[in-house]
Order: C-alpha cells, then sequence, then structure tokens
C-alpha cells in the first residue's frame, strides 16, 4: 500500500510505501502521542479515512525527508492525499475474491478489482505474497 500526497500545482506525486510494520518505535511513538490512539487503531484509522491518523502519517513520511517539518505545518486538501493499493495487492485481493465469492458477487468484485489494476502501481519490490496492512 502507498501514500501518495500530489499537492495542489505539483508535477508529480511524492509516493510512500505504507507498511506499519517498518515504521520505526520512535515513529510508532509519535504518531500515538499526536494521535491519542494505540497503534493498532491507528492503523486501523488511516484505512477509515481518518484525517488526523492521515495527516499524522504524512507527517512521518515527509519529516524523513525534511526533518525540520513541524505538525502544526502539515495540512492538505482531502484530495491531496490517498491510499493506494499497489498490483501485487490487487492480484492477491483477486485470488482471494476467486476463492470467496460466485455468480453476481464475483463478477462484481472482479470487474472492480480488474478496473483498479488497469492504474495500479506496479511494485517490483514486492515479492511473494501481499501483506495486509496491520499493526499485529
Amino acid at each position: 500500500m502507498y501514500l501518495v500526497y500530489t499537492p495542489e500545482g505539483a508535477d508529480d506525486p511524492q509516493r510512500w510505501k505504507y507498511d506499519p510494520r517498518k515504521l520505526m518505535t520512535v515513529e510508532r511513538e509519535d504518531i500515538e502521542r499526536r494521535t491519542g490512539r494505540d497503534f493498532a487503531d491507528f492503523v486501523k484509522g488511516v484505512v477509515a479515512g481518518n484525517s488526523l491518523c492521515r495527516r499524522a502519517l504524512l507527517f512521518t513520511f515527509l519529516r524523513r525527508d525534511h526533518p525540520k517539518t513541524r505538525f502544526e505545518d502539515v495540512e492538505f486538501a482531502w484530495d491531496e492525499l490517498e491510499l493506494q493499493f499497489s498490483r501485487s495487492e490487487y492480484l492477491e485481493m483477486r485470488e482471494k475474491a476467486l476463492e470467496t465469492f460466485n455468480g453476481d458477487e464475483l463478477a462484481a468484485a472482479l470487474r472492480e478489482i480488474d478496473s483498479e489494476l488497469e492504474t495500479a502501481y506496479d511494485d517490483t519490490e514486492d515479492s511473494g505474497k501481499a501483506r495486509p496492512p496491520t499493526a499485529g
């Protein structure tokens, strides 16, 4: 999964690979302090679209490149920040849909997944199965 930030007027989006398991301890603790959530709830909040959680995540990634970035300075319009699944994650979803659904449900799921696959970011670094973004 990727966090993609495209501020208004930017030519190219900034893209960071988002795997909660790869955030460093100090980053996780900072996120917990800033959001008032334990890390597992933060991870769920990011996926569910919680604005504070997504702001904290964006801040974490921006600060890696620009250490003097302040949380108070991180603002974004809702359409400037999104989570995107990689191609390998969509392929795994497709496999699970084939195992789980049938009939009209399967057809609808495959249409949606295949539509997203057309434009999904091809993450060549991923090997093996994509893992869901969980804290545990």
